[in-house]
């Protein structure tokens, strides 16, 4: 047996898992006591809601799911659609106009400097990194940042006492190979740094992050330790033993697969046993259609994905472990979440960086996998990955926003539990800083958070987190959408017109598979209209307004 396999089986024997301490976060001590809890954010890129095997998925994530097992495992928790727009959100407690990201990678709006617009955090936030810091927590990140490349808007600027930053939004796991010329930036702390030529992504990000970690161990101070990993975003390389992990897992292709993670979601209690498949994606050539070669390719493209995951998880299991060696998990708070949902992109073979990365990459079969090759796994998996909702990253429908979430540790009661209750990407600044006693600005300078503190919930004291009449509202891209309760109007396709929302009700239809804009004619103008003063209050600019 591989002796990665053996590591992982010991990781996941009962009783060899410690217990994640007293359940009760009243028991936390106020600022200045020793006895504040730590708090872990892992954050997995462009992850599927249906990848892990807490949530029914067939890829082997046995770290991700014992932490579901002693916690709470969240189906409504909702993100933006794209990268650097649940970041904006992550960090601020607020709407991704008001935190300066109203579009990842987009300076300004028809060349006009625009606010909402700044491309990193806004002066019109303060980002609870910060908070923390001020309030006695060491901060450490590790990994993706995608806020911004300048000191300016850099990690630390950000509150972060020690980070190691990947500042771009994505590129080779082995390398500094981005999309374009200049490749990808990376700072540590304040200064400017190479990446190390062959090193593996998730488990450099590990290391650095343990290696911060350790340096105050001792100190008796909380921390804060944000792990931002870039895997499983494109492109799909893995190391050597990882590459064979899943080979021959999925010669069904991917409309079997699309078809059995929707059940096993149903075997799992992660949606409702009377809910019915959305129709498939037309857009999508039939697996049976396809030609053998063309298969072959597509099945290699999943067992690369999965395989990512797969050692995604172990180098999670890793944190685990220096926590629980160090005598620091029983008393950490461990939020793990995608940002957003899984990605339908290929831009090795469309987009605005096809022929750079055509002149870097090869796309020869057997290189696919390694750090030559540029594989993603395209909307045709993505569709399943993104299963039981419509859509998938980069949209404004469920499938694009709605993401795997699992919190476990102190203050966290009923575990084991699936809960179904709405929350948003929103709510853990406003988590975390109750936890550690931080106070969010009230004086006027800066913007109030749109999110709501999940503390209450998580200790079993409340049963939701957003009362019925809560909006969340958004847009991006030329996408938008409004929800409050169950009803959400949401656009489609850009570019954005008003006259194009349509109206869903997702108590009945989560695929979001019927447009009840002419069957609901009140609640439909009532939400265009409450569409219309949100959009005022966030101050959201559209193209046309200039």
């Amino acid at each position: 047996m591989n002796i990665r396999r053996v590591i992982v089986l010991i990781l996941s024997i009962p009783g060899f898992l410690t217990a994640c301490g007293d359940s009760s976060i009243e028991s936390a001590a106020p600022v200045g006591s020793d006895n504040r809890p730590n708090i872990l954010l892992i954050v997995a890129d462009d992850l599927g809601y249906t990848d892990l095997g807490a949530y029914g998925g067939d890829i082997e994530t046995p770290n991700i799911d014992s932490l579901a097992a002693d916690g709470l495992l969240l189906t409504q928790f909702h993100t933006g659609p794209s990268c650097a727009i649940t970041r904006a959100m992550l960090f601020s407690g607020n709407n991704n106009h008001v935190a300066g990201m109203a579009r990842q990678n987009t300076l300004g709006i028809l060349g006009s400097p625009v606010r909402g617009y700044e491309n990193s955090l806004s002066d019109r936030i303060m980002p609870f990194p910060r908070l923390l810091q001020e309030a006695g927590y060491h901060t450490y990140m590790a990994g993706k940042w995608h806020l911004g490349l300048t000191e300016e808007s850099s990690p630390h600027a950000a509150g972060f006492s020690r980070s190691y930053a990947m500042l771009d939004g994505g590129g080779s796991h082995f390398n500094s190979i981005g999309l374009r010329e200049g490749g990808l930036t990376f700072r540590e702390d304040r200064r400017l740094v190479d990446y190390p030529e062959g090193s593996y992504s998730t488990e450099l990000y590990t290391d650095r992050l343990i290696g911060f970690i350790d340096e105050n161990k001792g100190d008796g101070k909380p921390f804060f330790a944000f792990a931002s990993y870039t895997s499983p975003h494109w492109p799909l390389q893995v190391p050597d033993d990882y590459l064979d992990l899943y080979a021959g897992h999925y010669d069904e292709g991917y409309d079997a697969l699309r078809v059995r993670r929707f059940d096993a979601l149903k075997e799992a209690g992660i949606i409702p046993l009377s809910m019915e498949l959305p129709a498939r994606n037309d857009a999508v050539p039939l697996w049976d259609e396809l030609s053998p070669e063309k298969k072959r390719r597509e099945s290699r493209q999943m067992e690369l994905y999965a395989a990512m995951v797969d050692n995604l998880d172990d180098h999670v299991g890793r944190l685990f472990e220096y926590l629980k060696t160090n005598g620091l998990y029983e008393n950490t708070l461990i939020v793990f979440m995608s940002d957003n949902g899984a990605d339908g992109g290929d831009f090795f073979d469309r987009g605005p960086y096809k022929e750079y990365l055509r002149s870097h990459y090869d796309d020869d079969y057997e290189k696919m996998g390694t750090a030559e090759s540029f594989v993603a796994y395209d909307l045709e998996w993505a569709e399943a990955g993104s299963v039981p909702f419509s859509k998938y990253k980069g949209y404004t429908r469920e499938g694009g926003i709605v993401a795997a979430m699992v919190v476990s540790g102190p203050g966290v009661a009923n575990r084991g539990d699936i809960s179904s209750a709405y929350m948003t990407v929103m709510d853990i600044a406003p988590t975390f800083l109750e936890i550690a006693g931080a106070r969010y600005p009230d004086d006027g300078s800066v913007r109030p958070m749109l999110g709501e503190s999940l503390v209450n919930f998580m200790s079993g004291s409340a049963d939701e987190v957003h009362a019925d009449n809560y909006v969340t509202t958004q847009y991006t891209g030329g996408r938008a959408y409004l929800r409050q309760g169950q009803w959400k109007i949401s656009t489609l396709d850009p570019p954005f017109d008003e006259k194009k929302f349509e109206l869903f009700d997702l108590a009945t239809d989560p695929g979001e598979s019927a447009n009840l804009a002419k069957e609901e004619p009140e609640k439909y103008a009532e939400l265009i209209a409450l569409w219309r003063v949100k959009r005022k209050e966030l101050g959201i600019i559209l193209p046309q307004d200039l």
